[in-house]
């Protein structure tokens, strides 16, 4: 039987006329490693096909290309690499290239006061396209943490003052009369609610940076909410964490501004936008703010 070469449809002029701003493919299941541990990532890859003659692309180069970033730490001189690949194997199609990468992050976090600690996981996407005018990176992150409300902390403080005030209207105070008081259930008969909340971060990257700076904003984020929720933890830990709630009370406003000024001090990125989410435990509904810094859509 007479082998002959086979045929590359792909290759053929297109019915239609006319250039697409993005061909490839979504959802590839690629192993990746970030801040050293290895993760389950997923990929999207795609070319602009520029040649409005041209049919398709080779999507299968792509795909093969994604290999060099199996099991090796997630950076941008390792994304840049690759979208060069892509450009380099649509040598006359293509002149962008574009990479997502989305995942878990699995970071050990330590206790707050014992030596305990545990994994956190903390979704992001990296978001990435070579042009004529070089690279272009985007992280998009979300850090949760704990809100309690301003107000009603406000209102259950009250609460307390009134019934301070009526067990001790016809009692001397003594600092020990106070002490057994405070310790008993019937001053603390109110407290202030809480929520589970989120910060959903977009960042532009510096693309000179040779690390990909997600630990970093991890730490920098929880350092400035100063709520971050905790894994594994003993009771010294939870005191604490009830301390830190009390002294951290916030809107969703404060926490955006909280964070708009943490970041704005980060030299690893160029621009941000952010959203804040207070979950909230009184209402059905959430409490959200925005804040962006040199941010443009791209």
């Amino acid at each position: 039987m007479e082998h002959n070469t086979l045929e590359d449809i792909a290759t053929a002029s297109a019915e239609h006329l006319g250039a697409l701003n993005w061909v490839g493919m979504e959802g590839i299941a690629l192993p990746l490693q970030v801040a050293g541990q290895p993760i389950s990532g997923r990929a999207s890859a795609g070319v602009s096909l520029d040649d409005p003659a041209a049919r398709g692309i080779h999507m299968s180069r792509l795909y093969l290309a994604l290999a060099d970033l199996e099991q090796k730490e997630l950076a941008l001189p390792l994304i840049a690499t690759v979208l060069d690949t892509f450009l380099a194997s649509h040598e006359g199609l293509s002149q962008q290239a574009f990479l997502d990468l989305e995942g878990e992050a699995l970071l050990r976090r330590q206790a707050l006061i014992s030596p305990l600690s545990g994994w956190k996981t903390y979704p992001f996407a990296l978001r990435c396209h070579r042009d004529t005018l070089g690279l272009h990176a985007t992280l998009e992150l979300s850090v949760g943490y704990s809100s309690t409300c301003p107000c009603s902390a406000a209102l259950a403080r009250q609460l307390i003052q009134q019934a301070f005030y009526d067990d001790f209207a016809d009692i001397t105070v003594t600092r020990d009369a106070v002490h057994t008081w405070l310790g008993s259930d019937q001053s603390i008969l109110a407290t202030p609610h809480s929520q589970r909340s989120q910060a959903h971060l977009s960042v532009r990257l510096d693309t000179t940076s040779t690390e990909l700076p997600l630990l970093t904003l991890v730490d920098t984020i929880e350092h400035a909410l100063g709520t971050a929720l905790q894994t594994a933890v003993k009771r010294i830990d939870e005191q604490a964490f009830a301390l830190a709630n009390g002294q951290n009370l916030m809107f969703c406003e404060d926490a955006a501004r909280r964070l708009h000024t943490a970041l704005r001090d980060q030299p690893s990125i160029t621009g941000f936008s952010l959203r804040m989410v207070h979950a909230e435990s009184l209402h059905a509904h959430d409490a959200v703010a925005r804040s962006q810094w040199n941010w443009q859509e791209m």
